[in-house]
């Protein structure tokens, strides 16, 4: 049975459609990226899953509990970070922690243990004592994802883990997301492309309260990327070496992309199908006089899989 279940959930405010007839299912310790452009229904699906409110019609079960009918079963079986966490600056994090432990019913005598336990695996150890409104930014989403690991929820919701932190920080919140699955269900909501694609094993797009897409990154790519793409790199201008390879036999259109060096330009080639360029197109470089830096396959991005989903939605409205 999926951990999460959804079947044509919809939601209405008023006039308002929050989100459309969407259904979904997510497997037992799978981290699933959940996407989408601002008002794109992600957080309002997230709030019905964790039972904030009630959906407008459809349904959902968490862990085989009924999102109407066993409320509190679903409950315990989340663990919910919202966007803006609710963080106590005055306390403590463990006893924040603690203080957390007793409202999810965990038993006074076994609060202080759960509490050391997530703050082992959350990396908090040593700031048990510090008070939360001390701590750095990436150090207070470390306390927030711990406390929804509290009780062992077999599903954790996370809305924008990552939002606000450095680069190091947010390295080590996904290195935390990815050793939570297997053993944990998490769905991942974000706006950084690439920290889905390094974590999550599938994602689902949204567009004004649709779904759009429910796959993997590479089943996306295979799916949407119409043409195959070379990445050429070479010390060359880089309005040259794109006029140069445009004329190569079966290359239909050249983008710039960005080099690995400061002093090199970069292309994407899309090239007919079927058709074998990568020779014709060393060659071309190299009778320019041009150093080839690098040369070789390269897939669709999520990014720019996502940007041509949204872009094709708008275009059709």
């Amino acid at each position: 049975m999926p951990a999460i279940e959804v079947e044509h959930l919809t939601k209405t405010y008023g006039s308002a459609r929050g989100i459309q007839d969407i259904s979904f299912s997510i497997e037992r310790g799978e981290i699933m990226g959940f996407l989408g452009p601002n008002g794109s229904g992600k957080t309002t699906t997230m709030r019905i899953l964790t039972c904030f409110f009630p959906p407008t019609g459809g349904s959902a079960r968490i862990c085989g509990h009924d999102i109407l009918e066993d409320p509190f079963s679903v409950r315990r079986s989340v663990g919910y970070l919202p966007e803006s966490v609710p963080l106590y600056r005055d306390m403590t994090v463990a006893d924040y922690l603690g203080f957390f432990a007793g409202i999810k019913g965990i038993p006074r005598r076994a609060r202080a243990a759960a509490a050391a336990e997530v703050m082992e695996r959350c990396g908090l150890e040593r700031h048990a004592r510090r008070m939360i409104g001390m701590l750095s930014k990436g150090f207070r989403q470390r306390v927030g994802i711990a406390q929804a690991m509290l009780g062992s929820p077999e599903v954790l919701i996370l809305d924008e883990p990552t939002v606000g932190l450095d680069p190091r920080q947010i390295a080590e919140i996904r290195d935390l997301i990815k050793s939570l699955g297997g053993s944990r269900t998490v769905i991942l909501s974000t706006h950084i492309l690439p920290e889905v694609s390094m974590t999550c094993d599938r994602v689902i797009i949204m567009y004004e309260g649709r779904l759009l897409a429910v796959d993997t990154p590479a089943n996306l790519v295979q799916r949407i990327q119409a043409l195959p793409r070379l990445y050429i790199e070479a010390d060359a201008p880089a309005d040259g070496l794109a006029a140069a390879l445009i004329r190569v036999d079966g290359v239909r259109a050249v983008d710039p992309a960005p080099g690995q060096s400061g002093s090199s330009a970069a292309c994407i080639l899309e090239t007919e199908p079927g058709a074998a360029v990568t020779n014709d197109v060393a060659r071309c470089v190299c009778e320019q006089g041009w150093t080839l830096r690098s040369l070789g396959p390269a897939s669709m991005t999520l990014e720019e899989i996502f940007i041509r989903l949204i872009d094709e939605q708008e275009g059709r409205a």
